[in-house]
């Protein structure tokens, strides 16, 4: 067994990992291929175990990392509305178990896999359980450690509970969304073809603050990050007939080539569609939205 000193260099090493392979590769999600690639030093250390959502090295004292699957498992694991995640104990007593709980007490941090589709997943890192449950036999963590700090969810006033919403929805729901997004657009911008992921967003049609801007892929739109710009200022509209449409003080404007090429060039261009009708954009909400241009 590890010292508890090398287990911690390791975990911090773990996480910087990530911020190469996460972050520095446009924030968009790994595979599990590349997370059971993971080295320290010359030393093979996987960060996602086969057939199970736990992950407990040999040498480790305590748990290293925890998975989401992509279906339902009968653990019935799950993430509530305040950004918490309940996870259960495995069948019997010890062995996983044991490390999952000595996580808790140890205060260890590690990283939790959240699935986006089969095989690909976000990671959330670092990660301390902060509550651990031996007669539901269930622990507990938030997926951001700012909610940590405002306490249990039950007890939320209405500031804190406000609070919590916006972490949920900006921290938590939207690296999901874009996620999703980016995937049915094959990871290029709808209006311009850019791939690379690190310059793209998932543009909202409806904004997630309105009641109608759910954080589903038929209300997304992969977009460079100049588009984005430009749609949500109404400079870029999209017509329900997914055609591109600028502004007219932008169309009459002479400036130089970034301007030309990269709005001016894209009025009346069809913009490019998921594959998947059933991910393809909203056209009520794209009517929606580009009233707003309209009327710009």
């Amino acid at each position: 067994m590890r010292g508890h000193d090398e287990e911690l260099a390791i975990r911090a090493d773990v996480f910087r990992w990530l911020d190469e392979q996460f972050i520095g590769h446009g924030g968009y999600e790994i595979h599990s291929s590349v997370l059971r690639s993971y080295h320290y030093g010359s030393e093979h250390i996987p960060l996602l175990d086969r057939g199970k959502g736990i992950r407990n090295p040999a040498t480790f004292s305590s748990t290293l990392s925890i998975m989401s699957g992509w279906k339902a498992n009968r653990y019935s694991d799950y993430e509530s509305d305040d950004g918490w995640i309940t996870y259960h104990y495995r069948e019997g007593e010890g062995g996983d178990n044991t490390k999952l709980v000595r996580a808790w007490a140890n205060g260890d941090p590690l990283v939790y896999f959240r699935a986006v589709r089969e095989g690909f997943y976000i990671p959330y890192y670092p990660i301390v359980i902060a509550q651990n449950d031996p007669v539901a036999r269930v622990v507990r963590f938030p997926l951001d450690q700012a909610l940590t700090f405002l306490g249990d969810p039950l007890s939320y006033d209405e500031q804190k509970r406000r609070y919590a919403e916006s972490i949920v929805r900006t921290r938590l729901h939207q690296p999901i969304f874009r996620a999703r997004v980016l995937h049915a657009y094959s990871g290029a911008c709808t209006v311009c073809d850019l791939r690379h992921s690190e310059l793209l967003d998932a543009a909202h049609i409806v904004p997630d603050a309105d009641e109608q801007g759910v954080a589903h892929v038929t209300n997304g739109l992969a977009m460079c990050k100049i588009h984005h710009a430009a749609y949500d200022r109404s400079l870029l509209g999209i017509t329900p007939d997914f055609e591109v449409r600028i502004d007219q003080e932008l169309l009459d404007e002479v400036d130089g080539p970034m301007l030309r090429h990269g709005l001016q060039d894209m009025h009346g261009r069809q913009i490019r569609l998921p594959s998947s009708r059933s991910a393809r954009p909203d056209r009520d909400r794209l009517a929606r939205k580009y009233e707003l241009f309209a009327r710009h």
